[in-house]
C-alpha cells in the first residue's frame, strides 16, 4: 500500500475554502515559509478510501478473537463507552471547583470515584482505594511506595521483596524502582510458588511479597493464606498483583487470603479498552493500617451528602499522578460493575475458567500441557515437542494462527515453560468461536508434522509477513506499510 504522500496529485483538493474574512496580520519575513508545506493533495474520496483501508488492517477484539494470555483482551460493552461520552462527564475539566460556585458540575464525577472505591473494597476485601494509578505497573509502584512508607513509619530497616519466578516482569521492576532488592522464589513441580523456598529466604530483611494468584500459568496456589501468614510473621506486607482477578472476581477476595495491598487492572477485569499502549487504570487498595499512606487526594463524602477531595494526609506518599487518574476508564469499569452486579461478576469468573479449561482439554492431545490440572482463566501449552521433532517453535505456531484469522496467543511467557504459549479465551467468547480457534490450532499441529517448513514462513496472507527479526530490530522503520 502506498503512503498517502505517494498518492498525492498536484492541484487536487478535497475541500476548497472561500476567501478569508479574517483581517490579515503582518508576520516577520524570517518566520515565513520559503515554500508551501509539502502536504499531500488528494480528493475527499481518495482520503476516505486510504484511511478506511488502513483501519481494516487493525486487529481488535471487535473484529475477531484475541486470546492474548495474561492480558484479558475481552469484549468491551458499548453501553459503557456510551455513558463515558455523556457531556456531563466528557466535558469536565479537572480544575473545575468541587463545591460552591460551579461545584455541582463536578459532584457527579466525584460520586463515581467515591462509589467505585466502595465497590472495589467489597470486591477485594480492602479498606480503601486510590484511583490515581494510570496502569497496572503504576499501581505496582504505588503499592511498593506504600510498603516503604509503612516500614519507615514502623522504624523497620527492610531491604528485600520476594517475588515468584513466574511473575509478570513489571513486579521485580516496580520493587527495584522503589529501592528494594528482589529475591526470585522458584516454582515447585506443581507450577506454584514453593512455600518451602519462601521459608528459606524469610528473614527480618523481608519487606514484603508480590504474588499473582492465580499465577501466570493460570494456576491457583492453595497455600496462599499460609504464604501471607509467613510474610506477616516478619512484619512484612503481602501484595496482590490483580492482573488475573478476572479468574476469581465475585468468587474470592484477595483481602480474605491475607493480602494487605492489591492493585487491579480495570482495563482487564472490568472490560474497558486495553491494548495499543492504553489507556489503563490500576487502582490500589489497602487494609486499614495502610490507609494513612494512600496518595493525595482521596474523595470523601461530607455530612450534607456532597463530595469533596481530602488533601490533609500527613502520612501520605503524596501525588503519583495528575488529578484523579484515568477518569474515563474508571467510569467505564463502574458502569460494567453496576451492569453485571454480584451474580454477573461471579459468572464472569465461572465462564472464564470454563472456557480456558475447554481449550486446554481440546488441545492437550496435540500440544504438551506442562501442568495438566484444572486451570483458571488461562492455560499454558508448550511447543517443545514440535521444536524437538521438527524444529517448529512457538513463534511459528503464533505466526501461522494469523493466517487463520486469529490474533496469536502470548508466546515465550511465562519464561519457566520452554516454548510457552499462553492462551486466555476470556468469558466473552462463544463456544463456536473457541471451536474455530481449536480447529485452527489442531490443523497447525498437524501441519507441524507434515509440512514444518511451510509453518516457518507463516504468515503468508498478512500485510507484513515474516521479516528477519534481527534486521527488523536493528533497522526499525515504522513508516513502512
Amino acid at each position: 500500500m502506498k503512503l498517502i504522500f505517494e498518492k498525492s496529485v498536484f492541484g487536487r483538493r478535497a475541500v476548497r475554502t472561500g476567501p478569508s474574512d479574517v483581517p490579515p496580520i503582518s508576520i516577520r519575513s524570517d518566520l515565513l515559509r520559503r515554500k508551501p508545506a509539502q502536504l499531500s493533495e488528494l480528493s475527499e474520496l481518495d482520503v476516505v478510501r486510504h484511511f478506511t483501508e488502513l483501519s481494516r488492517r487493525n486487529f481488535g477484539v471487535d473484529s475477531n478473537f484475541y486470546p492474548l494470555g495474561s492480558c484479558t483482551m475481552k469484549y468491551n460493552p458499548k453501553v459503557a463507552e456510551h455513558i463515558a461520552s455523556y457531556p456531563g462527564f466528557a466535558n469536565l475539566h479537572p480544575l473545575l471547583p468541587q463545591l460552591r460556585i460551579g461545584g455541582m458540575l463536578t459532584q457527579g464525577a466525584l460520586r463515581v470515584l467515591y462509589e467505585m472505591d466502595l465497590l472495589l473494597r467489597e470486591i477485594t476485601g480492602m479498606a480503601g482505594f486510590t484511583m490515581q494509578p494510570l496502569a497496572g505497573a503504576h499501581g505496582e509502584l504505588t503499592g511498593m511506595m506504600i510498603i516503604a512508607a509503612y516500614h519507615r513509619e514502623q522504624g523497620n530497616r527492610k531491604t528485600t521483596i520476594l517475588i515468584p519466578d513466574s511473575a509478570h516482569g513489571t513486579n521485580p521492576a516496580s520493587a527495584a524502582i522503589a529501592g528494594y532488592n528482589v529475591v526470585s522464589i522458584p516454582s515447585n513441580k506443581n507450577g506454584i510458588m514453593d512455600i518451602e523456598a519462601i521459608k528459606q529466604h524469610l528473614s527480618d530483611e523481608v519487606a514484603g511479597l508480590m504474588l499473582t494468584c492465580p499465577n501466570t500459568l493460570g494456576l491457583f496456589n492453595p497455600h496462599v493464606k499460609d504464604i501471607c501468614d509467613l510474610i506477616h510473621s516478619v512484619d512484612g506486607l503481602a501484595y496482590y498483583d490483580g492482573a488475573n482477578l478476572n479468574a476469581i472476581v465475585g468468587k474470592a477476595r484477595p483481602g480474605d487470603f491475607g493480602f494487605d495491598i492489591v492493585h487491579l487492572n480495570l482495563h482487564k477485569t472490568f472490560a474497558t479498552p486495553h491494548g495499543g499502549g492504553g489507556p489503563g487504570a490500576g487502582p490500589v487498595g489497602v487494609k486499614e493500617k495502610l490507609l494513612p499512606f494512600l496518595p493525595v487526594s482521596v474523595v470523601i463524602k461530607r455530612n450534607d451528602g456532597t463530595y469533596t477531595l481530602q488533601y490533609d494526609r500527613p502520612e501520605s506518599i503524596g501525588y503519583i499522578a495528575p488529578f484523579y487518574g484515568n477518569f474515563g476508564v474508571i467510569l467505564k469499569a463502574y458502569v460494567y460493575i453496576l451492569m453485571l452486579g454480584k451474580e454477573g461478576l461471579r459468572r464472569v469468573a465461572e465462564n472464564a475458567v470454563l472456557n480456558a479449561n475447554y481449550v486446554k482439554e481440546k488441545l492437550k492431545s496435540h500440544y504438551i500441557v506442562p501442568f495438566d490440572k484444572i486451570c483458571k482463566h488461562e492455560c499454558v501449552l508448550s511447543i517443545s515437542e514440535q521444536m524437538a521433532h521438527n524444529g517448529v517453535r512457538a513463534i511459528d505456531i503464533a505466526k501461522a494462527i494469523i493466517d487463520r484469522g486469529f490474533h496469536p496467543p502470548t508466546v515465550y511467557f511465562p519464561t519457566i515453560v520452554k516454548e510457552a504459549m499462553m492462551i486466555e479465551p476470556t468469558e466473552t467468547e462463544s463456544k463456536e468461536t473457541l471451536d474455530a480457534f481449536i480447529d485452527a490450532m489442531i490443523e497447525i499441529a498437524e501441519q507441524a508434522e507434515a509440512q514444518p517448513d511451510k509453518l516457518k514462513s507463516a504468515p503468508t496472507a498478512a500485510v507484513v509477513c515474516r521479516p528477519d527479526e534481527t534486521i527488523a530490530a536493528k533497522n526499525l522503520n515504522i513508516a513502512y506499510l
